[in-house]
């Protein structure tokens, strides 16, 4: 009996019927909850109350359906996305009363971030984002020292022409950010090119190195990530059958012929 009863949990699970009802019904939920930020007629603010409590109900019927369909507890909790979809489905039922008001709401608005666990292809881009934070996490910490050098500089050489861009380090790196992000960073060269004319040649460096190098650097360490990570998406969805042999199958392949060969000739 529950053996039949997995098996029809995990038909239902697979379904891609099922599946995109769940999506449309998180996409119901976001629209719930963005609607709670406007002032609503009280019939209104009543429907979607219940409405809400519907949705939670179904997001953990769904839960219920994905547990049981799995091998077991361990198996259940063995896949990252399971865990993020259990925290926020029982984060979603905190009681929404008095103080604690504002925390539930604001655990049901991460009810949204399903969507990232039931469509594959947010998942790749997830994973691969999470898998680029080392390399990424180098590359920030190179910027950081070249921001360092630069704001070093900027505060040496042009501290006098306007402490409030270049007072200190501090203050200096964060002017340097709003260079790099290009907001109007030209008055700012040009306010220093009025005492110091080659200080042009102080902002075109940092922002080469900062606008074009690093952030460069930055996309190709995701985009090898996501290559990576589409190739072993398409390796797990292939048929075993239809993969290509490797070469020690196919030397192993080899010397089982050779045996069986030197058998007939034997005979």
């Amino acid at each position: 009996m529950l053996s039949q009863l997995q098996e029809l949990f995990q038909r239902i699970d697979k379904s891609k019927i099922f599946q995109s009802f769940v999506i449309a019904v998180i996409v119901v939920s976001a629209l719930t909850v963005g609607a709670h930020t406007y002032s609503l007629h009280p019939s209104v603010e009543f429907a979607l109350h219940w409405m809400d409590i519907g949705i939670t109900i179904f997001f953990l019927i769904e839960l219920v359906i994905r547990y049981v369909a799995s091998k077991g507890i361990k198996d259940f909790f063995s896949k990252g996305w399971n865990i993020f979809d259990f925290i926020i489905v029982v984060g979603s039922l905190y009681p929404a009363a008095g103080s604690t008001i504002f925390i539930a709401r604001l655990l049901r608005i991460f009810r949204v971030l399903r969507l990232v666990s039931m469509i594959p292809e947010l998942r790749l881009l997830v994973n691969s984002l999470l898998k680029a934070i080392p390399q990424m996490g180098y590359i920030a910490l190179l910027m950081f020292v070249i921001f360092y050098i630069y704001a070093a500089m900027g505060s040496m050489l042009f501290a006098d022409i306007n402490p409030v861009l270049w007072g200190d380090v501090s203050i200096s790196m964060l002017t340097l950010f709003r260079i790099a992000t290009f907001e109007d960073w030209t008055d700012v060269m040009y306010e220093t090119m009025a005492v110091y004319k080659l200080s042009w040649i102080f902002y075109l460096t940092f922002i080469f190195l900062t606008a074009f190098v690093f952030l460069n650097m930055m996309v190709g360490a995701i985009l090898e990530v996501m290559s990576e990570e589409h190739r072993n998406a398409r390796e797990e969805q292939a048929d075993v059958d239809s993969l290509p042999a490797t070469q020690g199958q196919i030397n192993h392949l080899k010397a089982q012929l050779d045996e069986l060969k030197a058998l007939l000739e034997k005979k």
